[in-house]
């Protein structure tokens, strides 16, 4: 009855198939073991989805923190995308349209596909964060406190993943 939703909700988060239908059994099992702490306050979903949450964010921890031990010369990066005099991307570097302000379904859903494979390129701890900020809509405050990453690196993680999706996306879909 749930299976469908909790794996949409988990393949988006981890991206690995077989990891997530592994974290939907267990989120049943849990269910089933603690069914008598359900207190009904919301409804079975509501519940199951926060049981599945809280093993994602485990996964998260486990994940090897390899962002973090990546050195990245910041200034090589901004002066390789961004004109410093102008204030703004350089302009072989700038955003183009990705023509999804059409209603086409088939298209969102193409977009969708293409999104979840360029996630997945990103590194575990890139892919959690911007997960857990934009997908999740998690203040940043729990983030950095659920991930154990700094103020200042959930910054630098966010900034990279989103460069390296807008990237992965221009090379991919237009």
């Amino acid at each position: 009855m749930y299976a469908d939703y909790l794996y949409a909700y988990a393949i988006t988060r981890i991206g690995d198939e077989d990891q997530v239908r592994d974290l939907v059994q267990e989120t049943f099992l849990a269910g089933l073991e603690h069914a008598d702490n359900f207190e009904g306050k919301s409804s079975e979903r509501t519940w199951l989805t926060a049981i599945l949450k809280n093993k994602i964010i485990d996964v998260y921890r486990k994940r090897p923190k390899l962002a973090t031990t990546k050195s990245i010369d910041v200034h090589e990066e901004e002066t390789q995308f961004f004109d410093q005099e102008m204030n703004n991307w350089k302009k072989e570097h700038w955003p183009e349209t990705f023509g999804i302000e059409q209603e086409d379904p088939l298209q969102n859903k193409e977009l969708q596909v293409i999104l979840r494979k360029c996630m997945q390129k990103l590194p575990p701890l890139w892919l959690a964060v911007f997960s857990m900020k934009h997908v999740d809509d998690e203040s940043t405050m729990t983030i950095c406190s659920e991930l154990k990453v700094s103020d200042a690196n959930f910054w630098v993680i966010i900034h990279r993943a989103k460069v390296n999706l807008r990237a992965c996306l221009q090379k991919n879909w237009i």
